[in-house]
């Protein structure tokens, strides 16, 4: 991703990806309570999956631009 508002978008992406992912990961693990999906293993590997695509598109985003200039 060349331009900075693409950067940008693939940062605030996994920024959000990460954040539902841990909350996602969280309730499937029994850790945060009060929802259908508190205790539900399924969410805990849905969780964990959307962190690391989370992971993956901050560090795209966060990878700086390589020229030969």
């Amino acid at each position: 991703m060349n331009s900075r508002a693409g950067r940008t978008t693939l940062i605030i992406v996994g920024v959000v990806a990460l954040l539902f992912g841990a909350l996602f990961a969280g309730q499937g693990a029994n850790l945060i309570p009060g929802s259908s999906m508190t205790g539900d293993r399924t969410w805990l590997y849905i969780g964990l999956a959307l962190a690391v695509v989370g992971i993956v598109l901050l560090v795209l985003g966060a990878r700086r631009r390589r020229d030969n200039r």
